[in-house]
């Protein structure tokens, strides 16, 4: 049974239409905004907007972050840009239309983050990957991402990605800024309440908990993405910040207490 009565958020949310289309962030760099899914967030059932990255490699390859829910006009929309070679998972909550597109490309490689195999056999998910995401970025990619795996939480890891020419930060839940008008008006004291309301977008508080005792791992991870000194940063959730990217990335995690 849901902590909260169901009906504070029956009907639509405000999403960041249109959906389904690759809108251009950087020189080959677009984001797709998806459809609504339904996550547990502070004991409630929560409708989230969703967001994937699309990066066009060197060789002409797309690098999908994150991939939303497959649609027919998307699948068209996608292929103009190029061959889908990669489909990333950065942590084991952001993996459920993978299959979708695995089935759609088989020749793609499906990257799995820490966890999320046994993640999508507990939820009875079927879903094939074919590698392991780590610390470093695969030959693949090494040329154009920096890549870490952020350590410290009790509840997950997420693989974290800074593309190098647009300098632009790809995060999942690590940063969550959800915009007011984007939340039904009953449900905003709880997103309020999780310290994830634009413009002090940040990890929900349950998530930050998960890091007790451990943050000096999430830490030196903080200083690695510091250094890269990222101009703007994409979320898989809310509002992203285009600009300022590394004194946003500092402000939401303050948390942590990092200096300098």
């Amino acid at each position: 049974m849901s902590a909260l009565d169901d009906s504070a958020w029956e009907g639509p949310i405000r999403l960041y239409t249109p959906l389904d289309i690759p809108k251009p962030l950087a020189e080959n760099v677009w984001l797709v905004d998806g459809p609504v899914v339904r996550m547990t967030y502070l004991g409630a059932r929560l409708p989230f907007p969703t967001r994937m990255t699309i990066v066009r490699l060197a060789n002409g390859d797309l690098w999908l972050h994150s991939p939303t829910a497959l649609s027919e006009p998307l699948r068209r929309r996608v292929e103009a840009l190029g061959r889908v070679a990669h489909l990333v998972s950065p942590n084991k909550i952001h993996y459920a239309h993978i299959a979708a597109w695995k089935a759609a490309y088989p020749r793609a490689r499906a990257w799995a983050s820490p966890g999320v195999r046994e993640r999508a056999a507990s939820q009875g998910i079927t879903v094939s990957f074919d590698a392991e995401l780590g610390d470093a970025p695969p030959p693949d990619w090494a040329a154009e991402f920096e890549q870490l795996v952020f350590r410290g939480s009790r509840l997950m890891d997420e693989v974290v990605f800074l593309h190098r020419a647009s300098r632009t930060l790809l995060l999942a839940d690590l940063i969550e800024n959800f915009e007011e008008d984007h939340v039904r008006s009953g449900l905003r004291w709880l997103v309020r309440l999780a310290g994830n309301m634009h413009p002090d977008g940040k990890a929900p508080v349950d998530l930050r908990l998960t890091f007790l005792g451990r943050q000096d791992e999430a830490r030196a991870c903080l200083r690695r993405m510091l250094a890269w000194q990222p101009e703007r940063i994409v979320l898989a959730h809310g509002r992203c910040y285009p600009e300022r990217g590394t004194e946003e990335l500092r402000r939401a995690f303050r948390w942590l207490g990092v200096r300098g």
